[in-house]
């Protein structure tokens, strides 16, 4: 397996960024990744009961449709508590985008990331997609992938790439996500393109297992957003043969868990106000989500974090927060040790004497600086 820290489109896969006006700063608000062939399609999206107009959206276009051929992508505004304007929104900007492309209006899915409670300028979107199809590239992928940030300090990408059955097979993954960062995808938005030819439950259940220890293992404040959505887009250009359950399947689950964990790990690095990076591992557990459980409780609590952005050794915190995780443990079956704290990663180690499972968590510290981002944000 090959990794590289950028994006390089697989592929078949063109994109495009641009500024349409939705930022009042003037910077890059509008993306567009794009199949020049239909592709099957892997999506996962919030957990939150009150959910953005795209994914309103995505999931009447999931519903009718098995092949995709764009992502639209708009960053300064999530389209979220907008009623049925913001729907109507949404499908009006998809269905415009679907007759430039000459693609049914159903193989056009759409993200939102920004301000909740505000409608969308959708004119302003309009009038920008004809200069987003122009700029289609393969070198696009740096303006859509600057385009999706908010409160970002670094634009997001990985790309890896392997050899099944010996035809080259590449994943390009791109995310953005600072802060509202919680577990069940996390407050984030990610999207991999791959020209794997793979069926599209393999693709379906690759993602899943994917996300679940990489994107849902991530906290930084533990506030859930509306909008957070992950997906992966396989147009079969690589030529491999196909990728089933039963054929090669651990090969592209590995290389898709490798980008979806770079992305989650760059998210944390880049949470908001953050100087450390912490990984609690929770070990000797009697299974995963008993284990994922108490290492949460300990990235989700205030006061462990703001014990380690001070470099405080006050692990009584960490002990309190395995105790109120809801597993029932005592105090002679649970050991805990931290690595030095001076250091800019941060290593948390929880065994229970339970089992014989673990899980990681990843979280950073909470510093004045996130409570000055947060408090300006609108």
């Amino acid at each position: 397996m090959k990794m590289h820290k950028r994006a390089i489109l697989p592929a078949g896969y063109l994109a495009s960024g641009v500024a349409c006006g939705i930022k009042k700063s003037g910077k890059p608000d509008l993306a567009l990744l794009y199949s020049n062939t239909p592709a099957k399609a892997a999506c996962h999206f919030t957990s939150n009961t009150i959910i953005a107009a795209p994914i309103r959206l995505n999931r009447l276009h999931l519903k009718k449709s098995k092949a995709f051929q764009a992502i639209l992508i708009n960053s300064g505004n999530a389209n979220c508590f907008t009623g049925k304007k913001g729907l109507h929104d949404a499908a009006r900007i998809s269905g415009r985008l679907s007759y430039l492309l000459k693609a049914p209006k159903e193989s056009i899915l759409s993200a939102s990331t920004g301000i909740i409670g505000r409608r969308l300028p959708a004119s302003k979107i309009i009038r920008s997609l004809p200069s987003l199809l122009k700029g289609l590239s393969q070198g696009g992928i740096d303006a859509a992938m600057n385009s999706i940030l908010t409160t970002d300090t670094f634009a997001k990408a990985v790309t890896v790439e392997d050899t099944i059955a010996g035809r080259r097979v590449r994943i390009c993954g791109i995310a953005k996500g600072a802060g509202m960062i919680a577990p069940n995808v996390a407050t984030m938005l990610a999207f991999a393109l791959t020209d794997a030819h793979i069926s599209q439950r393999a693709l379906s259940r690759a993602s899943l297992i994917a996300v679940d220890s990489s994107f849902n293992c991530i906290t930084v404040d533990g506030c859930m957003s509306t909008n957070d959505t992950v997906m992966v887009l396989a147009n079969s250009k690589a030529g491999n043969p196909l990728i089933d359950l039963d054929r090669y399947f651990s090969r592209f689950l590995s290389l898709l868990s490798r980008v979806y964990l770079e992305l989650a790990k760059m998210i944390i690095r880049d949470a908001e106000g953050a100087t450390k990076f912490i990984q609690i591992n929770v070990s000797g557990a009697r299974n995963v989500k008993e284990a994922r459980q108490v290492a949460l409780s300990v990235a989700n609590s205030n006061l462990f974090k703001t014990a380690i952005y001070g470099q405080n050794h006050n692990f009584g915190r960490i002990a309190a927060s395995v105790g109120s995780s809801g597993v029932k443990v005592a105090e002679q079956d649970v050991k805990i040790s931290v690595s030095p704290l001076h250091r800019k990663i941060i290593d948390v180690r929880i065994l229970l004497y339970r089992g014989k499972h673990s899980a990681v968590v990843y979280t950073s510290d909470l510093t004045p600086q996130y409570i000055k981002i947060n408090a300006a944000y609108n």
